[in-house]
C-alpha cells in the first residue's frame, strides 16, 4: 500500500518501498525484464512488495561480485518496477518479471534488517519535442542502424520495433538496453533526467561502438587478405594475433614472438647473427605451440639472445692501482704480478691486445686461483672460474649438436654467458686433470680456445654461429706441466709458481690467514692473539708442504678452540704463544731440520721434486755376502731403477781407482733401499745420490749429514742437469741441510731461489762423480 510521507518542493512525492539490488543487471523505464532473486534479503523484499502494490525499486550495485552490499555499494538512482509474475522454481530462487515504470532516486534508507527499505522520490521526465530533439532523435535513430548493421547483434524486428518510438526519452531508454556496455555506463544513462541531455550522451556513445566495430571488421579483413581459403589453423591464429595486437595485449605465441623481437631490437650484435635469430624467429612463429620442436628452437634463440656479442668492460689501466691490489691480496708471487702489470703497461700504449694466454703452475695451496681473481679485479673485469678436472668429454668444451635431446652448448659459452662481457678474465682451473675416452679427447677441443690467431672465430657445436673469444683473457692452472698435452702447452706462457719459504709462510699467516680465520670465527681482534714465534712453531713442526691450504686448517684449528674458551668466559683474552701451540695442536707432527744426526756408512741426503713441492729422502746402501744380487725397492720407477743400475756400472768401472775390491760385485749382495716405500718414486734426478751412497758403503766412509744432493749420473761419471731445483733446494732448507750439491749447468737456476734461502746454503756445481765424492764423503776416497 502506498504511503504519503511529504511533499517534495518540485511536488514530486516522497514514497516508501522496498529495494531490490541488481547484480550486473539495470532496468530501464518502460523495459520488462526477467529476473531471478536468491538472497534471502531480496525475496522478503519482493514478498513485502507483493503485499503492498507489487511496486518496487530496482538499483543497481557498484560491484556485482558483493554478496551482502551496504548503502555505499548500491547506486542511489534507479527505476521503481511493477511485479507482473512472480514464479517459484525447484532450486529455491524466485523468478520475477517486473516492468520499469519511473526513474527514482533514493533520499534514504530506513532501518530495517530483514530487507532494504528506502524512501524515494520520483523523478518524472520533462517531454520536451522541438526541431534540436528531433533531429537528435533521428540521428541517434541512424547511428543504432549503422551499429545494428555491423554488430549483428541487433535484429531488424528490434530496429524496427524502436524507429516506431516517438518519446525522446523513452527511445534513449530502449537503445541503451540493447548496447553491449558497462554497468556503469548504464548507469550514467538512467541518471540523466534532462531528455536532451541523455540523447547527447548515448549518441557518443553510438560512435565509440561503431568505431571499436568498424576496427573490428577492419581486422577480420586485414586477416583474410594474409590466410588462404585452406588454412583455416593458420587464420585463426592469425586472427588472435591481430585482435592481441590491437588490444595491446602480450598472450600465448603471439605475445612470446612480440617478445622476442623486441629483445633483438635491444641485443647489439653483429648483422651476420641478428640476420639468423631473426630467421629462427620467423621458425619458431610457423612452428604449432604444441610441437616439440618449438622448444628445441625457443631453447636455442634465448641463448643467442643472451650471449654478449658486443658488449665489454672498460679496463682499469691504472698500473699503480693494479699493482696496489695484486700486493694488498697476495705476498710474494712476484712473477705472475710482474706479468700482469707489463700486460696492463702495453694495453693502455697499443689500446687493443689479443688476450694473452696464462698458464700458473705449481703445487697446491700456492694461490694460482685466487691470484685469477686478483687480476681480474685489478684489471676490473668480470670472473668466470671453469673447473677441468676429471672432464673427459670433448662436447663439455664445445658444446652438443642442436639434434640431440638436451642438447646445450660448452662451458666455454656458458662461461661467457655467466660473465655477461665479451673481454672477462676466464679461469680454466686444473687444466692437467683432463682425461680422454671414447667420447673424444677435450685437450684438443681447448687447442682452438687457447689459440690467440684462432679464437676470434670459435665454433660451438651448438650456437653454430662463429663467437669472439680474442678479447677474453684466459688464465690456466695446473699444478703439473708434464700432464699438459705439448701443442696444448706450446699455446700458453708457462708462469711458475713455486712454494713459499717459512718466512713467506709466517708473513701470509701473519696478514691473510690469521685476520681471515679470526673473522670466519667471530672472533674481534683484541680477542684472540697469536705471536709470530707460534705461527713459525706452526709452519716448521706441523706442516710439510709447497702451499699454505694445510697451513690455514691448523690457524682454523686455534681460532676454534680459542672462541671455546670465550664462549666460556666472555672477558677472557686468548694469548697463544710458542710453548702454547703442542697444548692446542698436539705433538709436532715434523721434526724441524730432518737432517741426520749422525754421518753415517752408505746413507745420503737426497733430493726429490713432487707435485707438492720438494721433499727430501734418505737413500741408503747394504751391502751384505752373497753372490752378486742387486737389490732396488721402495716402490721405484723404470727410470730411477734404470738410474740404479747406471750408478751401479759407474762404481764396478772405478772399483780399481776408489780401492774396491774388483769381485765385489760377485761375492756381494747389494740392496739399495729408499724409505717411505709406500710412496712411488721415479725420474733420474737421484742417480748421483744412489751412486754416493753405494760407494760410501763399499768403501766404509760416511757420508756427511749436512750435504744433499741432486744430479743424474752417466756411466761415466758426469753430472746431468735436472728439473725442479727451486723445490728441491727449498726442501732441503727445510730439512736444516747446509750444502747442496747441484749439477753446474743447473748453476744458472741459483737466481731463481728467494734470497733468504740462499744465504742460508752452500751452493755446489759439479760437472762429474769424483767430485761430488769429495765434498760427500767426510775424508776423502783413495782416488787415483
Amino acid at each position: 500500500m502506498e504511503v504519503l510521507l511529504i511533499m517534495a518542493p518540485n511536488k514530486t512525492k516522497v514514497r516508501r518501498m522496498p529495494l531490490l539490488p541488481l547484480r550486473g543487471l539495470l532496468v530501464y523505464p518502460s523495459m520488462v525484464q526477467p529476473l531471478d532473486v536468491g538472497r534471502e534479503k531480496s525475496v522478503k523484499a519482493l514478498e513485502k512488495a507483493m503485499v503492498d502494490d507489487n511496486m518496487i525499486l530496482l538499483c543497481t550495485q557498484s560491484e556485482m561480485n558483493i554478496e551482502e552490499p551496504t548503502q555505499e555499494d548500491i547506486y542511489r538512482v534507479g527505476t521503481i518496477a511493477r511485479i507482473k509474475q512472480m514464479l517459484k522454481l525447484p532450486n529455491g530462487t524466485i523468478r520475477v518479471l517486473v516492468e520499469g515504470v519511473i526513474r527514482a532516486e533514493v533520499i534514504d534508507f530506513l532501518s530495517n534488517t530483514e530487507y532494504y527499505e528506502v524512501n524515494v522520490r520520483e523523478l518524472p521526465e520533462q517531454e520536451i519535442v522541438n526541431a534540436e530533439i528531433d533531429a537528435l532523435m533521428r540521428t541517434v535513430l541512424n547511428q543504432f542502424e549503422h551499429y545494428s548493421n555491423l554488430s549483428k547483434k541487433v535484429t531488424p524486428e528490434t530496429l524496427a520495433a524502436v524507429s516506431d518510438i516517438d518519446e525522446p526519452g523513452r527511445l534513449a531508454d530502449v537503445i541503451c538496453s540493447h548496447l553491449s556496455l558497462k554497468i556503469k555506463d548504464k548507469q550514467e544513462i538512467l541518471e540523466t533526467i534532462d531528455t536532451k541531455e541523455r540523447l547527447e550522451k548515448l549518441l557518443n556513445i553510438l560512435n565509440n561502438e561503431r568505431e571499436v566495430l568498424e576496427l573490428e571488421r577492419k581486422i577480420s579483413q586485414r586477416v583474410k587478405k594474409q590466410m588462404e581459403k585452406t588454412q583455416k589453423e593458420y587464420y585463426l591464429r592469425e586472427q588472435m594475433k591481430a585482435i592481441q595486437k590491437e588490444l595491446g595485449e602480450k598472450e600465448g605465441r603471439a605475445g612470446e614472438i612480440d617478445e622476442l623481437r623486441s629483445q633483438l631490437a635491444e641485443l647489439e650484435a653483429p648483422d651476420p647473427v641478428k640476420e639468423k635469430i631473426e630467421k629462427e624467429i620467423d621458425r619458431l612463429e610457423k612452428v604449432p605451440a604444441s610441437s616439440a620442436e618449438g622448444g628445441v628452437i625457443r631453447n636455442y634463440i634465448d641463448w643467442l639472445l643472451s650471449l654478449p656479442w658486443s658488449k665489454k668492460t672498460e679496463d682499469d689501466l691504472d698500473i699503480q692501482k693494479a699493482e696496489e691490489i695484486l700486493n694488498e691480496d697476495h705476498y710474494g708471487l712476484e712473477k705472475p704480478k710482474e706479468r700482469v702489470l707489463e700486460y696492463l703497461a702495453v694495453q693502455k700504449l697499443v689500446k687493443k691486445l689479443k688476450g694473452p694466454i696464462l698458464c700458473l703452475v705449481g703445487p697446491p695451496g700456492v694461490g694460482k686461483t685466487s691470484i685469477a681473481r686478483s687480476i681480474a679485479r685489478s684489471l676490473g673485469r668480470e670472473f668466470v672460474r671453469i673447473s677441468l678436472g676429471g672432464v673427459r668429454d670433448e662436447a663439455e668444451i664445445r658444446g652438443h649438436r642442436r639434434t640431440y635431446v638436451g642438447a646445450l652448448p660448452g662451458r666455454i659459452i656458458q662461461g661467457m654467458k655467466t660473465a655477461g662481457t665479451l673481454n672477462p678474465v676466464f679461469l680454466l682451473d686444473e687444466i692437467d686433470k683432463m682425461a680422454m675416452d671414447f667420447r673424444g679427447d677435450p685437450a684438443s677441443a681447448l687447442l682452438e680456445v687457447l689459440d690467440p690467431e684462432q679464437n676470434n672465430t670459435f665454433s660451438d657445436h651448438f650456437i653454430e654461429i662463429p663467437f669472439d673469444l680474442s678479447n677474453v683473457m684466459f688464465i690456466t692452472t695446473a699444478n703439473t706441466a708434464h700432464n699438459i698435452p705439448r701443442p696444448l702447452l706450446d699455446r700458453m706462457e708457462m708462469l711458475y709458481i713455486p712454494g713459499y719459504t717459512e718466512l713467506e709462510k709466517l708473513k701470509i699467516a701473519e696478514r691473510y690467514l690469521l685476520p681471515k680465520q679470526k673473522k670466519e670465527h667471530g672472533l674481534k681482534e683484541e680477542q684472540l692473539f697469536v705471536s709470530g714465534e707460534a705461527l713459525m712453531a706452526v709452519v716448521r713442526e706441523y706442516t710439510r708442504e709447497a702451499g699454505v691450504r694445510n697451513l690455514e686448517q691448523l690457524i682454523a684449528s686455534l681460532c676454534r678452540k680459542a672462541a671455546k674458551e670465550i664462549v666460556r668466559d666472555e672477558d677472557k683474552t686468548v694469548t697463544i704463544n710458542a710453548p702454547d701451540i703442542k697444548d692446542y695442536l698436539g705433538p709436532a707432527k715434523f721434526r724441524y731440520g730432518m737432517a741426520e744426526e749422525a754421518d753415517q756408512v752408505g746413507a745420503v741426503t737426497g733430493l726429490a721434486w713432487t707435485e707438492v713441492g720438494g721433499d727430501t729422502l734418505v737413500i741408503e746402501v747394504t751391502v751384505m755376502p752373497g753372490n752378486g744380487k742387486l737389490t732396488l725397492t721402495g716402490q721405484l720407477g723404470d727410470v730411477m731403477k734404470e738410474s740404479a743400475q747406471a750408478a751401479f756400472s759407474y762404481t764396478r768401472s772405478r772399483a780399481e781407482q776408489l780401492k774396491i775390491p774388483q769381485d765385489f760385485h760377485e761375492k756381494n749382495d747389494i740392496h739399495i733401499h729408499i724409505p717411505e716405500g709406500a710412496i712411488p718414486k721415479d725420474g733420474p734426478s737421484a742417480g748421483i745420490t744412489m751412486a754416493t751412497a753405494l760407494i760410501s758403503a763399499l768403501t766404509n766412509i760416511p757420508a756427511s749429514r749436512q750435504v744433499a744432493m741432486t744430479g743424474e749420473i752417466t756411466l761415466r761419471g758426469r753430472v746431468l742437469p735436472i728439473g725442479g731445483l727451486k723445490e728441491k733446494t727449498m726442501a732441503a732448507h727445510r730439512a736444516g741441510i747446509r750444502k747442496v750439491i747441484l749439477p753446474k749447468d743447473n748453476e744458472k737456476d741459483i737466481q731463481d731461489i728467494p734470497e733468504s734461502v740462499r744465504n742460508d746454503l752452500t751452493f755446489i756445481p759439479v760437472a762429474h762423480m769424483d767430485e761430488v765424492l769429495k765434498h760427500a764423503l767426510v775424508r776423502p776416497a783413495e782416488v787415483h
